[in-house]
């Protein structure tokens, strides 16, 4: 039985080290191909084996079709939009997330990216504080509670809406300490800043458009650290250029990067490379997940985090 762990942006060491414990104390081999730089090397390591380990790595039907023998594909963290579902269940393949195991550390990277964001990026001007601001979180997983959880210590007023939770979920006395909202324009109506939580599917592709962003007051902020792809761009640049004090922080790089530098200075600012789960913790406790998933797999046929 052969795992591949397949990574063109590398685990930490601790983790990766975790990773072969796991995998071959039950018995199993693990093949690496880390930091891999074309797609024909990925394609060639895939040929023998059984179950794959991934991160944002893009597995299409040209690499399924690559991998004969493949059971199982385990993407280490929360959003799997990077595999082709269609392609793998006509395959038989199965694909699994990890989900909950980046939460603290992409809910950590919200927080560092605000604090840059409302002291002007630490040019020594005058900025402002998180405190009795008010923020919504658009969807309500793991990644936005944690974010709930850690925006208590900041004296927040927190908003949350999630249009697959029940409002019971949100309303738990005390659990996690937020307002409910009923719609998304509840939300943004409530909100000075507004912290993106979705998966990426049909009907959340481009659901941050200007009808939303204007509910928002003049100097607002959005933080996204989802996926691109659920903001409309063209809205969020009109939205900015009407509004001098309306800030933009992501940790994806929008498609039109160049132009919101060129227009918005710091008001706006994207991480170089997605850096939410980029932590040795984040890294070890995907990681571990992902090979503990594929051991109860083969050894007892557990598919509990299936996706597709």
């Amino acid at each position: 039985m052969k795992v591949l762990l397949a990574t063109n942006k590398p685990f930490a060491l601790e983790a990766v080290e975790r990773i072969q414990q796991v995998i071959e104390s039950a018995g199993y081999e693990l093949l690496k191909l880390e930091g891999y730089s074309a797609k024909a090397q990925l394609l060639s390591a895939v040929a023998d084996a059984d179950a794959l380990i991934i991160r944002s790595d893009m597995i299409d039907r040209e690499v399924i079709a690559a991998a004969p023998r493949l059971k199982l594909i385990v993407r280490a963290g929360a959003g799997y939009d990077n595999v082709d579902l269609e392609a793998a269940t006509a395959a038989n393949i199965i694909v699994m997330n990890t989900p909950g195991q980046n939460a603290n550390g992409v809910a950590e990277l919200v927080f560092g990216m605000m604090i840059y964001m409302q002291r002007n990026g630490f040019d020594s001007s005058v900025g402002r504080e998180l405190r009795d601001r008010r923020l919504g979180l658009y969807a309500f997983g793991h990644v936005a509670k944690e974010v709930a959880r850690i925006a208590r210590g900041f004296e927040m007023t927190v908003y949350a809406y999630s249009p697959t939770l029940t409002h019971y979920d949100l309303r738990k006395e005390g659990e996690y300490g937020v307002i409910t909202a009923y719609t998304n324009v509840e939300l943004f109506s409530s909100s000075d800043i507004i912290s993106l939580h979705m998966p990426l599917l049909d009907e959340t592709r481009h659901i941050v458009d200007y009808s939303l962003l204007s509910l928002l007051p003049e100097d607002a902020m959005l933080v996204n650290t989802a996926r691109k792809e659920l903001i409309l761009e063209d809205d969020l640049l009109r939205i900015m250029e009407e509004r001098p004090s309306f800030q933009f922080v992501t940790d994806l790089k929008p498609d039109r990067h160049d132009e919101f530098t060129e227009k918005f200075g710091k008001r706006y600012f994207s991480t170089p490379q997605k850096s939410g789960a980029q932590t040795s913790d984040s890294n070890k406790n995907a990681g571990i997940a992902a090979a503990n998933q594929i051991v109860a797999f083969f050894k007892k046929g557990d598919e509990q985090f299936k996706v597709n």
